[in-house]
């Protein structure tokens, strides 16, 4: 491997930085976008379950709040009507919006260096291809001669770059495809719970 790298010169140190965050964004984003972690399945029914007759107590809501980014959303709402149970439709479903709009954000992170990784790559393989045709024409002498090892390291240093530009920027682009359909998915979902669960706190609001 330490001989690839030297055959590919310095141009290989750039795309070597991009992959090894492509690697760590990768695996931050499996272990952070787990579903138990984003939309517990049944969270929803056992959020609407305790509040079903009364707010829950302030502990409980807190509980809901650390338990996922679904739990955050609706802990959100209970805690508006804490503060003031007879507070609007409008204002309880914007403090839930709002909150799912945070969520939203922690969900979409680092996705755009990912993206930026994706498209930086090839054009890095290119920018090394481009040395490694100016060392090959370097080689060449006036006579018509040249210098092989310059020429080979020339090749060397264009092929590689190529090759592991595109070995880069295409495992990137995927993962960064697959994350972004999965934050769309959860965030369908949290917005299709949070508007289930608004229309369940309309009438502890109503009755409050």
């Amino acid at each position: 491997m330490f001989s690839i790298i030297q055959a590919a010169g310095w141009p290989i140190w750039p795309l070597i930085t991009c992959s090894l965050l492509a690697v760590a964004i990768v695996i931050e984003r499996l272990l952070s976008l787990k579903a138990n972690r984003i939309a517990p399945p049944k969270l929803l029914d056992e959020a609407m379950k305790v509040s079903r007759t009364a707010l829950p107590a302030r502990e409980v809501v807190e509980q809901l709040a650390h338990n996922s980014a679904l739990g955050e959303v609706l802990a959100s709402g209970l805690r508006a009507l804490h503060q003031n149970p007879r507070c609007s439709e409008e204002d309880l479903r914007a403090t839930m919006e709002g909150s799912g709009r945070e969520v939203a954000h922690r969900m979409e992170r680092y996705l755009s260096a990912l993206a930026t990784i994706a498209s930086a790559a090839p054009l890095l393989g290119l920018l090394g291809t481009v040395i490694g045709m100016i060392e090959i024409f370097g080689s060449q002498t006036p006579t018509g001669g040249g210098n092989p090892a310059q020429l080979a390291h020339g090749i060397s240093v264009a092929l590689y770059n190529t090759a592991f530009g595109l070995m880069v920027a295409i495992p990137s682009l995927i993962f960064w495809r697959y994350f972004r359909a999965m934050v769309d998915a959860y965030l369908l979902a949290l917005e299709l719970a949070a508007d289930r669960f608004a229309r369940h706190l309309k009438a502890l609001r109503v009755n409050a």
